[in-house]
């Protein structure tokens, strides 16, 4: 499928998960980081419309995830037996903190799609070994959503105001 034929919230994950992961080796603070590196990423990328969405989509995902971090974090740990957050590879903590997210914070999105999508960015960044390591820890996840164990935020992680989307 070319770049063009995605639509435009496979690319806004795709962006997001570019961004964050990029993210993770700065020094800078990461509100800092994530804005400075999505406006730079808006302005090397195609325009028109579907790009504006994959956008506007990207931007609520990262900041969805900035504001989230430490509660994302939690719940990977929880899931993640006998590994620490520094011991999990950049690219599946990215993931699943993607995932997660969507997951929990947006309710437009079914649980299955988050976990289908996060799959597919492990498959698409990671090695062989990353989407069964993501699917895991997704699946806990979500059986701990449908049994009341996890509860999916109130707030509808919806409305943060796109950046570069001029």
């Amino acid at each position: 499928m070319s770049k063009s034929k995605k639509s435009p919230r496979r690319q806004g994950r795709e962006r997001a998960f570019q961004v964050l992961f990029g993210c993770n080796f700065s020094p800078e603070p990461q509100k800092e980081c994530v804005l400075k590196t999505f406006e730079n990423f808006v302005r090397v990328r195609e325009s028109g419309p579907r790009s504006e969405l994959a956008n506007s989509f990207a931007w609520e995902l990262i900041s969805g995830v900035v504001e989230n971090m430490s509660e994302l974090d939690d719940v990977i740990m929880g899931f993640s037996q006998n590994w620490r957050l520094d011991r999990i590879a950049r690219i599946e903590l990215t993931v699943l903190r993607l995932a997660l997210y969507e997951m929990l914070y947006r309710h437009d999105i079914p649980v299955k799609v988050g976990i289908n999508e996060g799959i597919e960015l492990s498959k698409k960044f990671g090695d062989e070994k990353s989407s069964r390591f993501v699917n895991g820890i997704l699946d806990a996840a979500a059986e701990k959503i449908r049994t009341g164990q996890l509860k999916k935020s109130e707030n509808n992680g919806q409305g943060a105001e796109p950046v570069g989307a001029d």
